[in-house]
């Protein structure tokens, strides 16, 4: 039985937006606090070893990504009970918030133990929030409109990651040669960046931008109507997350595409994760160094995701994800195959010559461009899957089946980086165990090329 009909509402222009701000608020979180600049420091500074902060920052994400694995379906199954979503995404609201803003406590030499759990508690509180957002879609969107939508609330979500981003780097995080931010100014509000508070201010930064930009998802984007109180919800919920457990075998369509996006999200979780760390061992790239290779790929992403949203209504969203593993494949053989003075193994010779600024060799140049097709395809990859998911559930069954889907991203979230590590330690090679991401990324496309669009169709 088919179940791709959409109880859509007619939403306002104000609603629409409403809904697509809350990934701009949500990114930052993501770029400055997990990737780019706490995490960095988290392992370099905060600990007393980096062998030892890479460990801790390691097993904190395992911990969140087992917590969403685990509560994600659950939840959503009970929210399609009690039928609203903003009363779930207000209340992680608040939890991601306090978190976030404990975090300037972090100072260099503090327990280990706690910033972890608030990171993890925080990571947690994101990624269900995203649940619940994402379950909304259905009921706001036309079936038509949907992978238009998607995609560019995900641009615009990398487009506010890259302005928190640049603020950091241009104005917060000093050289530590000079005491000055990479445009020659002393960091704003007296930050020192020997207590690493540049990077520390990155947690109350992230809050209050998450904060003000959830406000008008909750002022002008219409809710589900309520449903039943929470006892009976929790009761029936899980009732249902069973059922749809087992509808999920009976779904072969549906089930196969969460198994390949399984498979193929872990490759790009893997990619994006140790692409900058694989780049900074190789070349001794600095902090603001990879800094600046993430505006770089932000840049791309936020014009990839905008272009992929035409071609998502034009050509669909299996296309597009498609076309993004493709290129993804790509851009991995161009990194793993780059080193100081080569790229694409040693076929092409480039010259060796340092002129001592930013990516002063060519082989970072080359590195750079290959990024910046990771750039151009990550989002559009994660996007389109999203669209691809929305249009094969229907409203009533969203949250639930959105939380499988998230349960499906992070179920087998170690298996790429473990995979890494493994081949890494067993070769002695880093750029071996770099190139097994595309074993990933071609199974799960392999995968994807067999399912149907959309996922439910017969």
């Amino acid at each position: 039985m088919s179940t791709t009909g959409f109880e859509t509402r007619k939403v306002s222009r104000a609603g629409i937006w409403g809904w697509m701000l809350f990934d701009w608020a949500a990114q930052p979180f993501f770029t400055v606090v997990t990737t780019f600049i706490f995490g960095p420091y988290f392992v370099s500074r905060l600990a007393s070893d980096p062998a030892s902060g890479q460990a801790a920052w390691g097993y904190g994400v395992a911990a969140a990504g087992f917590a969403i694995a685990v509560l994600s379906p659950v939840l959503g199954a009970v929210a399609d009970q009690t039928g609203p979503r903003k009363p779930w995404i207000g209340f992680f609201a608040v939890i991601k918030i306090i978190c976030l803003c404990l975090l300037w406590l972090a100072l260099p030499g503090s327990q280990l133990f706690w910033v972890v759990a608030v990171f993890s508690l925080a990571s947690v509180a994101a990624e269900f929030s995203t649940v619940f957002n994402d379950s909304m879609m259905p009921r706001l969107i036309p079936r038509e409109q949907i992978g238009h939508v998607s995609n560019m609330a995900w641009g615009l979500g990398y487009l506010g990651g890259m302005v928190v981003l640049v603020f950091v780097v241009a104005c917060l995080a000093a050289v530590p040669e000079t005491g000055l931010t990479i445009i020659g100014v002393k960091p704003l509000l007296g930050l020192d960046f020997t207590l690493g508070e540049d990077a520390r201010a990155t947690g109350p930064i992230a809050a209050l931008w998450y904060f003000v930009f959830i406000l008008p998802m909750f002022f002008f984007t219409p809710d589900a109507v309520k449903g039943i109180a929470m006892g009976p919800a929790i009761k029936q919920g899980l009732a249902e997350l069973k059922s749809t457990l087992g509808m999920v075998r009976q779904r072969p369509g549906i089930f196969r595409f969460l198994v390949a996006r399984m498979i193929y999200q872990d490759g790009i979780n893997a990619l994006i994760v140790l692409g900058g760390a694989f780049a900074a061992a190789m070349f001794g790239w600095s902090i603001t160094e990879i800094g600046i290779f993430g505006i770089l790929l932000n840049v791309v992403a936020i014009f990839g995701c905008w272009v992929a949203a035409r071609l998502d209504s034009a050509f669909g969203s299996k296309t597009v994800v498609m076309a993004a593993l493709v290129m993804l494949c790509v851009a991995t053989i161009g990194i793993v195959s780059t080193g100081p003075g080569y790229t694409l193994f040693g076929v092409l010779q480039l010259p060796l010559h340092d002129t001592d600024g930013l990516f002063g060799t060519a082989a970072e140049k080359a590195y750079i461009l290959y990024g910046l097709l990771i750039g151009a395809a990550f989002g559009p990859a994660q996007a389109s899957s999203r669209s691809y998911m929305a249009r094969s559930v229907s409203a009533k069954e969203a949250g639930r089946y959105f939380g499988i889907y998230a349960l499906a991203g992070r179920v087998t979230s170690f298996a790429a980086p473990f995979t890494v590590a493994t081949i890494t330690v067993m070769s002695g090679s880093a750029r071996l165990g770099m190139a097994t991401i595309i074993l990933f990324l071609v199974a799960g496309m392999v995968l994807l090329a067999t399912t149907p669009y959309p996922a439910d169709r017969r």
